[in-house]
């Protein structure tokens, strides 16, 4: 009996890289590589489209970050499963990444068939995260008044300002960031005075300092 397809978006900002894992899994005759995108933002509004089945998606990404685009994804298409696909190895980014709703974990050292491995057990309905790190990612999950999940003020945006703020954050104009979003300027205008009220916070330098402590932007 064959396998059902599982179609799958790449998110990574080296071509390269990208490039390589696509021709890797396009060589599996039930994996779909069906989009790829460069930045986090892009990820998550590719997403929407192609309706992937997984998205395996790098942490340190232009506009937003992988954590911060999985945890859109995950609070707006559940039904999606992500794989981060990261070279940070730690306690730390392992418990953020399950945090804001990843279902798997793989560090970028890791053999190829740890990733196919990966792709099909979150597609199946399973956790996949490396063993060092399982048992502790299964108790904190459990913990739902964890530092790793509290939100803080940023809690109160929605999306679609967290969204405005990462971009802010990271030197847009108010026209360069309604292009990006889709959005008229003065949308992005309402959208970047609700934030500022919302946070108390009314420079850019400001914004741009609680969107790297809140982990908005990428992290490097």
């Amino acid at each position: 009996m064959s396998r059902p397809i599982i179609d799958v978006l790449l998110v990574d900002d080296h071509p390269v890289v990208r490039d390589g894992i696509s021709a890797m899994l396009s060589s599996v005759p039930h994996i779909n590589v069906c989009g790829g995108a460069t930045g986090g933002l892009e990820g998550v509004l590719l997403a929407q489209q192609l309706r992937p089945d997984v998205v395996v998606m790098d942490i340190g990404l232009p506009d937003i970050n992988g954590l911060e685009a999985t945890r859109q994804l995950s609070a707006n298409q559940p039904e999606i499963r992500v794989v981060i696909l990261t070279v940070y190895d730690n306690r730390e980014y392992v418990l953020r990444a399950a945090r804001v709703g990843a279902r798997g974990y793989v560090v970028k050292n890791s053999p190829a068939a740890d990733l196919l491995h990966a792709i099909e057990s979150v597609y199946e309905g399973h956790f996949c995260f490396p063993p060092a790190h399982a048992a502790l990612v299964l108790t904190e999950l459990a913990e739902l008044d964890a530092d790793l999940t509290e939100d803080r003020s940023s809690g109160e945006l929605s999306t679609r300002e967290r969204q405005v703020l990462a971009l802010i954050a990271g030197g847009l104009s108010n026209r360069d960031i309604a292009d990006r979003l889709a959005l008229s300027v003065r949308t992005v205008e309402t959208h970047r005075q609700h934030v500022m009220n919302k946070l108390d916070i009314h420079s850019v330098a400001g914004l741009t300092k609680y969107s790297i402590a809140e982990g908005l932007t990428h992290l490097d």
